[in-house]
């Protein structure tokens, strides 16, 4: 499945590295910052990549003006600031760069643990107003202290070994990453309910989402240690602000390190200006080494994803992932053939369509629901306004309707074969057809339970039909396409079932009028691949 993308647009201050590459490889870059997003619905139009740090807001109404857009790549690591729906829906790459600000927001998060427990900002202060209050500032050592880490990814890895070699013990909870994990980088895994009381210090490293919104509130609070002090360098509203306002006031929160606020800048200035409170306007990312970082990253990645080699970073295209595969790209060509004949035999998909897709074979071990989006793809192409691709595929059918089901099996012992099976059933017709892979490219083995003498290329003009077995359907046949001026390039035929045979015949352009060979077969399609 390719991309491409002739023309880019960065909305906002990347790393001069990011433009150059992606200009040394043919692709058009302009740059225009600040836009209102009135400016941004207008300019957005004319191109197929946008690039943006946290600035811009890239909602769903931008996104559905942007007819030709490609791909969105975040020069950092949240996405919280782009619609990742209606992304999907309008079939755009959405791309971050996983790993390109993940020392800096970790050392950002060290730096505000060690200003809690010295009181470095406010001493500094202090000093500068011509005051010398050495016993105003009175701290606490890190050593043998417990920090809890919420979110135990990259930066929060990262941010458990810098603090470990203060003396801390680092605690932590993920819902993903296994206990097992977390123990290679010293962390001891435990449950939420177990972190907040055991806790001197919380560090938040997780994406605002529904189940992060508000994590650490007054009930949440009230269970941890008197005197914790909290640190949020990931994003605003994974720490109820007004919840941090009252532990702050009552003292069961005795500091705050905050780089991020629900509302950027923020306009209710209670916490930046209580005086536990360590406040900075989202600095996570900003060093020089992680800009470059970044913009090296997305440009390199967008490069690669134009040539087809890799996709590094994308957030919502898991089929696509599978597409770029050397191993694993054939298939996904194979699913969307068989998708697309299973379109002929059938006519139209609409809610009543059930599809099954089925591989088998170790080297397709945990591809199945690749394959089955390719399979998606391949029935709808033609049938919604949308334009369909392997990113939006899953999503427009289920809006259709369509039920879609995918399973694996390992190919049975001592038998190395490969194979898709594709069950499609609506309801007027029902129909099975058995694919595979030969000399990496897609090729059709059976049809209803008959099976090809010869495997089926599924490329170029197909002529599909049914007739009785062994009849003079085929010179017919010939004689029609003949007389419309039509070649024959190739011809495969099933074996005989219940006196019938399936052809395939591979055509130099489709027939006009296929109401030609109703006197000579029993049903008849055509399809180009």
């Amino acid at each position: 499945m390719a991309f491409s993308v002739h023309s880019l647009l960065i909305s906002d201050s990347v790393d001069a590295s990011c433009k150059k590459i992606l200009e040394e490889n043919g692709i058009n870059v302009v740059e225009k910052k600040n836009m209102t997003k009135d400016e941004l619905l207008v300019e957005i139009k004319d191109y197929n990549g946008l690039i943006i740090r946290s600035g811009t807001k890239v909602t769903a109404d931008v996104i559905n003006a942007a007819k030709n857009l490609k791909i969105i790549g975040r020069a950092g690591t949240g996405v919280d600031n782009v619609d990742i729906d209606a992304s999907t829906r309008n079939g755009i790459i959405v791309m971050n760069t996983p790993n390109g600000n993940t020392i800096s927001a970790a050392e950002l998060t060290c730096g505000m643990i060690m200003c809690l427990a010295r009181k470095i900002p406010q001493g500094a202060a202090s000093m500068k107003a011509g005051n010398w209050e050495r016993k105003k500032f009175m701290g606490m050592e890190l050593y043998g202290k417990t920090l809890g880490i919420v979110g135990l990814g990259r930066i929060g890895k990262e941010v458990a070994t810098r603090m470990q070699s203060f003396g801390m013990k680092t605690i932590g909870y993920d819902p993903i990453i296994p206990a097992e994990v977390a123990s290679t980088f010293g962390v001891e895994f435990v449950s939420l309910e177990q972190l907040w009381p055991q806790s001197d210090f919380i560090t938040v490293h997780t994406p605002l989402m529904p189940s992060t919104e508000g994590l650490l509130n007054d009930e949440t609070f009230a269970k941890c240690k008197k005197g914790v002090k909290v640190i949020n360098c990931a994003r605003g509203g994974i720490i109820d602000e007004e919840a941090l306002l009252r532990a702050l006031e009552s003292g069961q929160c005795d500091g705050a390190g905050l780089d991020v606020f629900v509302e950027e800048p923020p306009k209710n200035l209670c916490l930046v200006n209580h005086p536990n409170v360590i406040a900075c306007p989202h600095l996570g990312a900003s060093t020089c080494e992680a800009q470059e970082r970044c913009g090296k990253d997305i440009a390199a990645q967008i490069v690669d994803m134009v040539k087809g080699s890799s996709l590094v970073g994308a957030i919502n295209a898991q089929a696509l992932r599978c597409a770029v595969f050397p191993e694993t790209k054939p298939w996904i060509q194979l699913g969307e053939a068989l998708g697309m004949v299973a379109k002929a035999f059938t006519g139209q998909v609409n809610g009543q369509t059930k599809v099954h897709v089925a591989t088998a074979g170790m080297s397709l071990r945990n591809t199945e629901h690749c394959v089955a989006s390719a399979v998606t793809l391949g029935l709808l192409k033609g049938d919604l306004e949308n334009q369909v691709n392997l990113i939006n595929a899953s999503l427009l059918a289920k809006e259709a309707g369509l039920t879609v089901v995918a399973k694996h099996d390992d190919a049975v012992p001592g038998d190395p074969t490969n194979v898709c099976a594709l069950e499609i059933s609506t309801s007027s017709a029902s129909h099975k057809f058995l694919g595979s892979i030969q000399i990496d490219l897609p090729v059709l083995l059976e049809v209803d339970g008959a099976a090809f003498k010869q495997a089926v290329p599924l490329s170029g003009n197909l002529l599909i039909y049914k007739a009785e077995a062994y009849s003079q359907a085929l010179q017919s046949v010939a004689g029609v396409l003949a007389s419309a001026g039509i070649q024959i390039e190739s011809y495969n035929v099933t074996t005989a079932v219940e006196g019938h045979q399936w052809c395939i015949m591979r055509i130099t352009s489709l027939l006009v009028d296929l109401n030609l060979l109703e006197h000579y077969v029993k049903v008849s399609m055509q399809l180009t691949i």
